[in-house]
């Protein structure tokens, strides 16, 4: 390729990108807004007047280069050309809208704005009768489908994840756990402003344990006064309360209370006896991030109001 060929090249390569990315958001936006206010009607109108608008000047572009690109070199053949490329140039926009809409990031309004051109740009290009013009073409469209297709979705995944995981971390005093007790999963989990609430439901859904942590209302557990009836409240000497709920049958639910750090910690079940609660309590731990990796890839966690 002369240098002289090259430079014409590159100047229609250019005029077809600065028009497209004149024209384009400018034709978008006005049938946008005419859609809007004026119906279907004014959108048909602005949107039959616009397309043979944008077809002439894209034909613009091509006359630097009627004497190197075979279909540029009359008026007719042209239009042609411009009619072709628009058409696969607004594939390719059209392809960047739907990318744009699932969330793959496409930088700031003025990179969109100039990303508009590109893809008519990149279809000229196959135009041009030079290898490397079309392998340059072919590399730009293959990165487009890398970036749109895969790379920019793994990466809107990513930023979700992590802005649920900082959403989730938003109290850090509350987010405590229990070890997992023998025989059971972590079946529900839910964070709060002022709580967070982990119960664990054994395999058979036969018992049943659950934690909640939240922000402590007195300096140390109180038995509230009066106790209910069939209720029974104490605090022990490490500032531990006791409380059991006695019903029908013979059954009781334990509840143990007490101050972990910044926090009140209460476990509860009807199956576990106090010795195991206590025992329990004691693994008390912040939650890690394979803790709650797990629990959001078992979708068991979730916020509260």
């Amino acid at each position: 390729m002369t240098n002289g060929r090259g430079a014409l090249i590159a100047l229609h390569l250019f005029l077809v990108w600065a028009t497209m990315t004149a024209v384009v958001p400018t034709l978008g936006f006005g049938v946008v807004l005419t859609a809007w206010g004026g119906g279907a009607g004014a959108t048909t109108l602005v949107f039959a007047l616009g397309v043979p608008l944008t077809v002439v000047l894209l034909a613009t572009a091509g006359i630097p280069v009627r004497t190197v690109v075979p279909l540029c070199g009359s008026l007719p053949q042209r239009l042609g050309w411009a009619v072709l490329v628009f058409v696969l140039g607004t594939l390719g926009v059209l392809a960047g809208l739907a990318a744009y809409s699932g969330d793959v990031d496409l930088g700031n309004a003025g990179t969109r704005i100039a990303l508009t051109g590109a893809p008519y740009a990149v279809a000229a290009a196959f135009f041009v009768p030079n290898q490397w013009v079309r392998l340059g073409a072919v590399a730009a469209l293959a990165a487009a489908v890398a970036y749109g297709g895969f790379i920019g979705p793994a990466q809107s995944r990513q930023r979700q994840h992590a802005a649920e995981v900082a959403r989730y971390r938003e109290h850090q005093e509350l987010l405590y756990v229990t070890a997992t007790p023998p025989g059971m999963r972590a079946a529900r989990a839910e964070v709060g402003p002022a709580s967070f609430s982990v119960e664990y439901h054994s395999v058979r859904q036969d018992a049943y344990v659950a934690l909640v942590v939240r922000s402590p209302l007195t300096s140390r557990p109180q038995c509230p006064k009066p106790v209910e009836k069939n209720v029974t409240c104490t605090v022990d000497r490490a500032g531990v309360m006791h409380t059991v709920h006695e019903l029908p049958a013979d059954n009781r639910v334990i509840t143990l209370t007490s101050r972990h750090h910044n926090a009140e910690a209460e476990v509860t079940s009807g199956m576990l006896d106090e010795p195991a609660l206590r025992r329990l309590l004691n693994t008390l731990h912040p939650l890690s991030d394979t803790e709650l990796e797990q629990l959001m890839r078992e979708k068991v966690i979730d916020h509260s109001p």
